[in-house]
């Protein structure tokens, strides 16, 4: 299938239906003939060793990795029946549509207000009630409002690391995207942080769906739904979160759950 053709699978179930995903840095393959459906309504984790391709899997869903020079993708990534690659996609609309949170907490240096109006602004919302609204609703998503309700005009940089996190999942949401890309959310944040996140991610999906890479085995089985194992630029195997850390078809995805290999 070339880039940019457009698949004739278009089940309302999946948010995403990618097939033959092919990516290289250079000549370097990281990518090697992804096929995969991920489910609407469902937080997907995707687990494997350093190096096997998941942040870079990710970065793909939207268009992220652009960013990135001297890359090749070829196949197809699928979101409502149209390849993202296609050219009357608007690459505003599609991060929009599809927000991420990344392994470190970056808040803008602005306060935490105009942390999270600061995308709805850049996409023309002026009206100061819309926004306070919209700051709002995204503070009390990430679980944050009544930490930070009070001192909305402080510096976001003054918030802890978790609360800085919980600051850039509502800078996502106040976009209100359909899709939350998470590429290890929690790896720099300490135990109790990392718990406010895992509770907000349970939450969250009941409003989107959430794709969370992470090098956590533990949390994976704790938050997600379906679970994706690469090994190498390759998916090994999918399937429900239980199925794949209780009972695994393939031996390499057993040999990773029971610490065979890291």
């Amino acid at each position: 299938m070339r880039r940019g053709e457009k698949m004739e699978n278009n089940n309302p179930s999946y948010v995403y239906a990618i097939e033959e995903l092919n990516l290289w840095y250079g000549n370097n393959q990281a990518l090697k003939n992804v096929n995969m459906n991920i489910r609407r309504n469902n937080v997907t984790a995707i687990i494997g060793p350093s190096g096997c391709g998941k942040s870079t899997f990710i970065k793909i869903l939207n268009r992220m990795i652009e960013l990135v020079p001297n890359v090749k993708i070829t196949g197809s990534v699928c979101i409502d029946d149209k390849d993202i690659f296609s050219s009357d996609i608007s690459l505003i609309d599609l991060r929009c549509k599809v927000g991420m949170v990344f392994q470190k907490p970056n808040p803008f240096p602005k306060s935490i207000f105009e942390n999270v109006a600061f995308g709805p602004k850049m996409q023309g919302v002026a009206a100061k009630d819309k926004l306070y609204h919209l700051v709002e609703k995204s503070l009390k998503q990430a679980a944050l409002w009544e930490e930070v309700k009070d001192r909305l005009h402080t510096p976001g940089q003054s918030l802890s690391g978790g609360q800085q996190q919980r600051l850039c999942i509502a800078r996502a949401l106040a976009m209100e995207p359909e899709i939350l890309l998470m590429d290890e959310p929690t790896s720099a944040l300490d135990p109790i942080a990392t718990l406010k996140i895992e509770e907000l991610i349970h939450e969250l999906k009941e409003s989107y769906n959430i794709i969370i890479v992470t090098h956590n085995m533990q949390q994976a089985a704790r938050v997600s739904d379906r679970t994706a194992f690469f090994l190498s630029g390759e998916i090994i195997e999918e399937d429900v979160t239980e199925v794949i850390f209780t009972k695994p078809k393939e031996q390499k995805t057993n040999d990773y759950i029971t610490g065979r290999f890291s």
